[in-house]
């Protein structure tokens, strides 16, 4: 590793945390109600939803609202997709999408996945964009942050039944939080060069006479609340590669520092509200520990690339192939695993493209339901499952009732838990099964060999894991593909969301009991070695036989020099 590279991702670890902080601080005091700044138009929003902000909801009616809410969002970004063709602001007479394409693509952009089956410059009206696409960046990251809340009220209020109200959290986190933070950002990035207009796309001559399209549109404002919404849906079709989605080094540090920015924020933020920060920083260590292991061994294999085609130049350069050269490997790498590890989906490099093994481990990190650091809510609930997981395994071994903050840790909540982590193997290893094995699935395999099998798993796993990003050779744009996939994507979302919200109101009507001399702790080392075990154990004795047969297969039959 050259000492450029060391620099950089130094310089990237140390702007996270050192912003991070003040953000989780700043998020518990917006959740607590301290943040008055916007009270008017807050007071406003309630009128018009017709919400009581005093009055809170127990666990089934904050979760009915959160399904009723999210299918009412569903079905307007359907409609106004199938009515593209005679909506405004489409100067470039886009036709109305397909009732496939829509469905897949509303259940997307609802569920925070943003997978996307279409080119967003070719397919996408600027009415689409900006109505459609960029308002369930704001709203489906919101329900996943209001949902998160939500669950830690569960987990650290004194005997109490209701956590919280839903409209009232969705609320100040798009006041307070999204809208803010992406305004700075849209205004850094159209400094930098990205576009943000009406105008209609433009026609060039190339130095050879050809005639080029060159699209834009309002794109700063969408890839501002993509990245801090862990969103991830790009404005043009090849995401964050594209020069003017992402045309310069700053543009490019900016938009990863906010892939992850929120999701460490919410460790802070949940020791505040634990009243202990002990209990933020473990978890905030494990995730960590995790993310810089998955880096590690990422960016060391794109370094080493393909020893059968080494040479000299390669050799200093790594695997380029997919990669954009003012990015080199170093920040191809980091925006990789954080896209991965956090289920913002954007890309500034092509992951079919990796190395086996480099994107193998991009694959797991979605796998375990990326909750290292995962996305913005959806992660921080994720983990609070494997300290669920954790807790149980550790009482079992000494013997003694699990607790966790005083609570006890019973059957109710495991199964709940069990529960909830059953969406991720039933997704990718139960649906994405039948388009391994039905023809109408296999039209979709465009590669042979465990590579092919490699692109399927990415397929399902990023649907299923609510991501978004994609191993780009596998076809996925037919009927079937964007059904079964839009099918995960649901499952991925609410399947997990339910099952959570149960849990903690379960655990939010439980007393708090002092902490005894047996009380086992759960911000110590021994703690943080136990949870990342669970993590990667679970996590591997789902996945491991699916991926020796998909990457760790390719990266042997590379090293053979086997091709397919």
């Amino acid at each position: 590793m050259i000492s450029a590279d060391i620099i950089q991702i130094i310089i990237y670890f140390t702007l996270l945390v050192a912003l991070a902080v003040p953000l989780g601080l700043y998020m518990h005091s917006v959740f607590e109600g301290k943040q008055r700044w916007l009270k008017p138009i807050e007071g406003i929003l309630y009128k018009i939803i017709g919400t009581d902000p005093e009055k809170e909801q127990r666990w089934t009616k904050y979760a009915l609202c959160v399904l009723g809410f999210n299918l009412i969002g569903f079905l307007l970004l359907y409609a106004i997709m199938r009515l593209q063709h005679i909506l405004p602001f489409n100067p470039a007479d886009m036709g109305a999408l397909s009732p496939d394409l829509a469905f897949n693509t509303a259940v997307s952009f609802t569920t925070n996945t943003n997978w996307q089956a279409y080119g967003g410059e070719s397919t996408m009206s600027y009415f689409i964009q900006m109505m459609g696409l960029t308002v369930q960046n704001f709203v489906s990251a919101a329900t996943g942050i209001a949902v998160a809340v939500a669950v830690i009220r569960g987990f650290v209020r004194k005997q109490m039944d209701t956590l919280g109200n839903f409209w009232v959290d969705l609320v100040r986190c798009t006041l307070y939080i999204l809208l803010p933070l992406s305004f700075v950002a849209a205004l850094f990035l159209v400094a930098q060069g990205v576009p943000q207009n009406l105008d209609p796309y433009a026609t060039a001559t190339t130095l050879e006479g050809a005639q080029q399209t060159i699209a834009q549109g309002p794109a700063a404002s969408q890839i501002a609340i993509k990245q801090l919404g862990t969103n991830g849906g790009g404005f043009f079709s090849i995401n964050s590669a594209h020069p003017y989605e992402n045309p310069t080094p700053l543009s490019n540090l900016l938009q990863m520092l906010y892939i992850l920015l929120i999701p460490v924020a919410f460790c802070f933020m949940y020791g505040r509200m634990a009243k202990d920060m002990r209990q933020g920083i473990a978890i905030f260590g494990a995730m960590a520990i995790i993310f810089v292991a998955a880096f590690s061994g990422t960016y060391l294999a794109e370094k080493a690339g393909n020893p059968l085609i080494a040479d000299e130049i390669s050799q200093m350069d790594g695997n380029m192939e997919g990669k954009e050269t003012r990015f080199g490997v170093v920040n191809s790498t980091l925006w990789g695993v954080a896209t991965t590890a956090a289920s913002n989906g954007s890309v500034n490099s092509m992951h079919d493209s990796y190395t086996p093994l480099g994107g193998m481990i991009m694959l797991f990190l979605i796998m375990t339901g990326e909750v290292v650091f995962g996305g913005v809510g959806a992660g921080f609930y994720g983990m609070l499952l494997y300290v669920v997981l954790t807790v149980f395994l550790a009482g079992l071994m000494v013997g003694r009732t699990p607790e966790y903050l005083g609570k006890k840790i019973e059957g109710r909540e495991v199964k709940l838990a069990v529960l909830a982590m059953l969406s991720m193997p039933v997704g990718i290893l139960g649906l994405g099964c039948l388009s391994a094995v039905l023809p109408i699935g296999l039209e979709s395999m465009q590669d042979q060999g465990p590579h092919g099998l490699s692109e399927l798993l990415y397929a399902y796993s990023s649907a299923t894991g609510n991501n978004g990003s994609a191993f780009a050779g596998y076809g996925a744009g037919t009927f079937y593909q964007n059904t079964m996939l839009g099918i995960c994507m649901l499952l991925g979302r609410y399947a997990f969301i339910i099952p959570m919200l149960a849990v903690a109101g379960s655990l939010v009507a439980k007393k708090q009991t002092p902490p005894t001399s047996g009380t086992f702790p759960t911000h110590t080392t021994l703690f943080l070695g136990l949870l990342i075990g669970v993590i990667l154990i679970v996590g591997g004795l789902t996945f491991f036989p699916v991926l020796a047969l998909g990457p760790i297969a390719e990266h042997m039959a590379m090293l053979k020099g086997t091709t397919f």
